[in-house]
Parts: C-alpha cells; structure tokens; sequence
C-alpha cells in the first residue's frame, strides 16, 4: 500500500496538531536560499541556513526529543512572518521561541538581541554592556555565533566595534544582504 503525498501531510499535520511531535520543521524558501525552520510545542528552536537534513534533524532529536517530522502546521507562522520580513512587509517578529537549552547567560543576550531594532546595529561590547556585562563582548561573540534561530534572533543587526561586518553563520554576503533589506547598510 502506498500512502499518497496527501494523506502523509495530513497525518503529520494532524501529529502536529495533537501535541505529538518533540519537533515540527519544514525547509522555507527564501531570497537568501533554503532555510531549514523548526519548532517545539513552545515555540520556534532553530533556523538553519544551507539545510543539512540528515545531520539538523539528528541534532533537533537528540536536543528536544526523537518526534521530528516533517510538519508545514508546525513552522507555519514562522514562514509566514518570514515571507514577510524578506517582502520588506515585516519588521519585527511576533514567534514565541523555545530556548530552554541555550545557558542563562546566552538566553539573556538572546533576550536583549531581539530588542534591537530594524534597520539598526549595534556592536558586541554595546550588546554585552545592555546585558550588564560590559568586558564580555568576546563571549557575547560566541552566543551570536551560536544563535539557535538567526533573522528572527537578528544576530546579523551586531558588528564589530569599528562598524565592520564580522562572522555570521549564513555568510557575509547573507549578513550584508539582511541589513540591506533592512536599510541599515550604506
């Protein structure tokens, strides 16, 4: 017996929906390429620039729980609110986010990430002082790289203390163009 791509999607929706999944994802199209966005009942947990499914959906089961499947219900207003942050319709992000395994000290800066505002940067040591520690622009550094859900968690939004572009996990060229969108580049 086959299943149909329907009635799989319907099934997976319908797990979705009755709690379940450990995790919901779904790979989004976007201007900067495919993004892999993923979901727990409390909130977005990750979004992953260059999908890797094989290895992203292993570490999503070992770090929430082995229910992964492929669930568009799960991310839906996540891609949506996505579409419209890329269509320039969107300037802030309205997604509970599930950060129970980032450390207290990364869920604080992740926490104060997300108040700044778009179209604007900020630099580490600024971003480290807003959080009450302003020697630690360095392990300020470490969270942005490690930021489970970047865009959403605008890590692209801090640079260096001279202004310059540093490290981001989608590239350069991805943080360049997201702060284009948001008319925060030259």
């Amino acid at each position: 017996m086959n299943v149909t791509t329907e009635l799989d999607r319907r099934f997976r929706d319908a797990a979705a929906a009755e709690n379940l999944l450990d995790v919901g994802f779904d790979v989004v199209d976007s201007p900067i390429g495919p993004l892999l966005v993923a979901a727990t009942s409390r909130g977005l947990c990750r979004v992953w620039f260059k999908p890797d499914p094989e290895q992203q959906l292993d570490s999503l089961a070992r770090t929430f729980g082995p229910r992964v499947l492929r669930s568009h219900a799960s991310v839906e207003g996540a891609h949506r609110q996505l579409d419209e942050y890329f269509g320039g319709r969107r300037e802030s992000f309205e997604l509970d986010v599930d950060l129970r395994v980032a450390a207290p000290f990364a869920r604080h800066v992740l926490e104060e990430l997300s108040r700044v505002p778009y179209g604007q940067t900020t630099t580490y040591g600024a971003l480290a002082a807003r959080v009450g520690a302003p020697s630690a622009a360095r392990a300020v550094g470490t969270v942005m790289n490690r930021n489970p859900i970047p865009i959403v968690l605008p890590c692209h939004r801090v640079v260096g203390a001279n202004g310059s572009l540093t490290g981001y996990a989608g590239g350069l060229d991805v943080k360049e163009r997201l702060l284009r969108l948001e008319g925060a580049m030259l």
